[in-house]
């Protein structure tokens, strides 16, 4: 595997700190495209994307969130949506309980890697309010909000990176004792 590729991969990070300069729609779109290359069950795809560029709507997505304002600066708010059922078809419970929110993780860690590709900065958001984002952005009752990703060129300096846990604080060889 490619330096480059651990160093990317290793080197994302949460940024809260935009600049409002607009992204394009080429990238806009290229990140949606990496997004969508994310592994679901039974490559069901029981997910939606919506787009968020006025700032208005910005505005009340932060508000949703807890008044984290950070998400109004971003020029570009994905909200990445669950569709259970699309799961559940085939999968029944477990599908619309679990894979498919595990298959809306995958899309929202891919969009993530997307726009860190792409040099901008993002921030994977799950603190908010369901019904006021579903609200706000008119989801349809089948779908449900699961993740709000703000975008856009970081304004200053990259915060300190966090610090991780060893890999042997997490990992159980074989099976628990």
């Amino acid at each position: 595997m490619s330096k480059d590729c651990i160093e990317m991969i290793t080197s994302r990070q949460s940024i809260r700190k935009f600049t409002s300069e607009p992204i394009p729609d080429s990238v806009i779109e290229d990140i949606v495209k990496i997004g969508i290359s994310a592994p679901s069950g039974g490559n069901r795809q029981p997910w939606r994307i919506v787009i968020v560029t006025y700032n208005e709507l910005r505005v009340k997505l932060a508000d949703a969130a807890h008044n984290q304002n950070f998400i109004a600066v971003a020029p570009v708010v994905y909200i990445v949506c669950a569709v259970p059922e699309e799961s559940a078809e085939r999968y029944k419970e477990r599908g619309r309980t679990l894979y498919a929110l595990q298959d809306t993780a995958a899309l929202t860690l891919n969009i993530l890697y997307g726009a860190h590709l792409h040099g901008y900065g993002a921030c994977w958001i799950g603190a908010f309010n369901e019904d006021a984002v579903s609200k706000t952005l008119n989801i349809p009752s089948n779908m449900r909000p699961v993740a709000m990703i703000p975008v856009g060129k970081i304004d200053g300096e990259l915060p300190p990176r966090r610090p991780r846990k060893n890999a042997s604080e997490i990992v159980v060889q074989e099976r628990f004792e």
